[in-house]
């Protein structure tokens, strides 16, 4: 029971960075039908940014989590800015063309994007400081650190104030209704691009949150961190029903549960030969399941909620 409760803890910590992230892809596929493929690039960036400006303020003597609030503080707008730029150069002149077109050009955009970094950051796996020094806390026979519980209340009060601004907002209004006709949204006086744009800016803040969560739960930042990373979340869009904003967030928690129970009793069974050395296997085995004998996702599409 004690392992059952410790995978879920890891599931879920994952999962919410899966949730996050999948928001990103859902958010963009619900207003113009794209799979935005560099979106697990512009969560590198976020990592990389941050860890510049970590690795700049650490000998300043400033409190380690004043160190990382301003270190997000730099990687959101960084990123925000990099996917204003995306939508504006990349997508928009592909807009009325077939789908292929903007697929392919998400593709390439993942490839440079990933290749600017390598040549600003190096090839080598970056060491991300380790600020905040880890406290275990025992929750029924399992232990938590204070790393997954900031993890899971930030992805958590992310994925709620999201809902909460599609929602409840005049933007969010106008985010449904362009995501559901944006011919009859411009008619009624809404700019499509303002809003298209805006959709792509504000994933872009989510999945540089999600980098920095990321480095600092595993350590690490690498120039092509943000390719798998990007892959599952798009796994965790598809299981909930990608252009639906609950399934994302419900998507990716599954995902994660499954993979922290996959990789640990697997692994288990058969003496780690499997498990957490091919945990990365089970996302896509629930892609291949959900595409099968569910493709709309386990909360389907529901075209006026898609934003």
């Amino acid at each position: 029971m004690d392992v059952f409760i410790q995978q879920i803890i890891n599931g879920l910590t994952l999962g919410a960075v899966y949730a996050v992230v999948a928001l990103g892809y859902t958010m963009v596929y619900g207003i113009i039908q794209l799979i935005n493929f560099a979106h697990g690039e512009v969560v590198m960036i976020g990592a990389m940014v941050a860890f510049s400006v970590i690795t700049a303020l650490a000998p300043s003597g400033l409190p380690p989590l004043v160190v990382v609030l301003i270190a997000a503080g730099c990687a959101i707008p960084v990123c925000m800015a990099l996917g204003y730029v995306m939508e504006r150069l990349a997508y928009r002149p592909l807009r009325g063309a077939p789908r292929l077109a903007p697929l392919i050009t998400a593709i390439g955009v993942s490839i440079i994007l990933q290749h600017l970094a390598m040549m600003i950051w190096s090839r080598n796996p970056l060491a991300f400081p380790q600020l905040i020094k880890a406290h275990l806390y025992n929750l029924g026979g399992a232990t938590i650190t204070n790393v997954q519980i900031a993890i899971l209340v930030v992805s958590i009060g992310m994925m709620a104030a999201l809902a909460g601004l599609v929602y409840r907002t005049k933007l969010g209004a106008a985010m449904r209704a362009t995501a559901q006709n944006a011919q009859v949204a411009a008619l009624m006086g809404i700019d499509a691009n303002r809003i298209i744009a805006a959709t792509f800016v504000i994933g872009a803040g989510l999945a540089a949150v999600a980098g920095v969560m990321v480095a600092m739960y595993y350590g690490i930042a690498h120039y092509t961190m943000g390719a798998q990373l990007g892959l599952k979340a798009f796994c965790a869009a598809v299981l909930g029903g990608i252009g639906n904003l609950p399934g994302a967030m419900l998507g990716g928690l599954l995902l994660g549960v499954v993979e922290a129970l996959g990789a640990g009793y697997i692994g288990d069974l058969t003496n780690n030969v499997f498990g957490s050395n091919y945990q990365d296997v089970f996302a896509f085995i629930v892609l291949i399941l959900v595409l099968v004998f569910r493709p709309s996702g386990l909360l389907g599409e529901r075209v006026g909620d898609r934003a």
